[in-house]
Parts: C-alpha cells; sequence; structure tokens
C-alpha cells in the first residue's frame, strides 16, 4: 500500500485555492453521509445546505476539479466521494503519529475516524518512562527516545503534537528533522517551522473565547433592544428631566462628576 512519504497531494500545483481546499472536507462529510443513504444523486443547493456554504461557492470550488454536474440531475454523490478523497489524499494510507498521551493524546488515539478517512495512526509516542509499553487503544506507547526511528521505520509524514506548550516546539523540531512535513497542533502554543511544512493549529480554548465573544454581543444586543423598548414607552416629556445632565453642546458627558 502507498504510504504518505512517496505521495504528497496535488493541490497547490493545481492551483486550487487553500480556501477551496479548507471546503472540501465539508463537502466529502456531507457527500459521504449521503453515500451511507444510497443517495445517487444530490443538487448545488442540497449539498451546499448540509456542507454549510452557498451553493455559488460550492459550484465554484468544484469547477476547480473539473466536476460541473449534470443540468437537471445534479452531481453523482459516489463519483464526488471519489473525486474529493482523490484530491485529498484520502485515496492512500496516511502513518500518523501522536506525540503526547496525556489525556487528549488519549482520546485522539482511541478516536475511530482516523482510520474511516484514510490515516492510519502507526504510533503513539510520550516523554513518560512509566507509560512506554503500555496499550492505548491497542497501540503500545512507546518513548520519544525513539522518535526519529520510529518515523523512519514507519515512513511517516504526519505527525500529532498533543504534548504541554513547553514541550511542543522541541518535539516539533526533532519531528521535522526526522522527516515529518505537514504538522497538527494541539498544543496551545504557535509553532515555529521551516518553509515546506505545514502546520494545522487546534486550540479549544481560542474557540470557546471565540464563542464566549459571540455570546456576550448577543447579550449586548439584547439588553440594548430592551433598552430601546424601555426609551419608546417613556413618557414625552421623559427627555427634558435629563436637560441639566447634558453638556454645553447638548452632549451628555461620558463620565458624570460626582
Amino acid at each position: 500500500m502507498a504510504t504518505g512519504r512517496t505521495h504528497r497531494p496535488a493541490t497547490r500545483s493545481r492551483g486550487i485555492p487553500e480556501a477551496t481546499v479548507a471546503r472540501l472536507p465539508l463537502y466529502l462529510r456531507a457527500l459521504t453521509a449521503l453515500s451511507e443513504r444510497s443517495v445517487p444523486t444530490v443538487s448545488s443547493e442540497e449539498l451546499a445546505a448540509a456542507a454549510g456554504v452557498n451553493s455559488a461557492k460550492l459550484r465554484k470550488d468544484f469547477s476547480y476539479l473539473g466536476s460541473y454536474g449534470t443540468r437537471g440531475v445534479g452531481y453523482d454523490v459516489e463519483y464526488l466521494v471519489y473525486q474529493i478523497s482523490r484530491e485529498l489524499g484520502l485515496t492512500q494510507d496516511w502513518p500518523v503519529v501522536i506525540v503526547g498521551i496525556g489525556n487528549l493524546g488519549a482520546a485522539l488515539a482511541n478516536y475511530g475516524g482516523f482510520a474511516s478517512r484514510g490515516f492510519r495512526v502507526a504510533a503513539l509516542i510520550d516523554a513518560d518512562p512509566a507509560m512506554a509499553g503500555k496499550p492505548v487503544a491497542g497501540i503500545p506507547v512507546q518513548h520519544t527516545d525513539d522518535l526519529e526511528k520510529i518515523i523512519k521505520d514507519n515512513g511517516v509524514s504526519i505527525g500529532v503534537i498533543a504534548t504541554p506548550a513547553g514541550a511542543a516546539q522541541q518535539v516539533c523540531d526533532r519531528l521535522v528533522a526526522a522527516g515529518v512535513t505537514s504538522i497538527l497542533n494541539f498544543a496551545p502554543t504557535v509553532l515555529s517551522v521551516p518553509d515546506g511544512v505545514d502546520v494545522r493549529k487546534v486550540d479549544l480554548s481560542i474557540e470557546l473565547q471565540i464563542l464566549a465573544f459571540h455570546e456576550q454581543r448577543k447579550a449586548g444586543e439584547e439588553t440594548a433592544a430592551g433598552d430601546g423598548a424601555l426609551t419608546a414607552a417613556a413618557p414625552r416629556g421623559a427627555a427634558a428631566d435629563h436637560s441639566a445632565d447634558q453638556g454645553p453642546d447638548g452632549d451628555v458627558p461620558a463620565v458624570m462628576p460626582a
């Protein structure tokens, strides 16, 4: 079976925009669900809705793949699954190592979605000697002393870092030196890598902070809407009661004197 080391995706050389590449997995997930329900064809509108994008953007994305569908029929689901899988490099085996087998690393090792999407967890690596030899998800944990040998023996080009932040850069440097050219980083830190190495960062705390921002904004909008309703319901003469609080130009001072 082909390995990730000798076969690289051709998306960049074919000029597919990064934004389109980022949406291909969304289309593939929606198409896979349709395939599992034995749905033969799907319209651009239906697929776009399932993937969470607009249909014009979907059609533009598929044009980069050379797939335009059939007027009045739509897209062939099975063919699109194959086409997108091939473009993403998922029709071959990608051996992956996970470094850092704490709670998060162990959860990733137990995640069943890797194998079904073309990724084989080739090794689990941890710096704790007490972890060496312990099976996690049926795979024995190996010590970081053997990292370079593990990378070479398994032809690994994709590494997953799930270590504490303080250890992440050193692990990254060793992975890159050993030949890893793509890294998925779960450590809460920014990694420095040379040209030719791709890093994707997954920071759950940042995602939660973004959600908190939106929740705060929604709460503020609701409060403002409530205040607006109260103002609208105020007596006609209420505005005159605040004239003493206004500045010389009729503006209310930002900070009122004590």
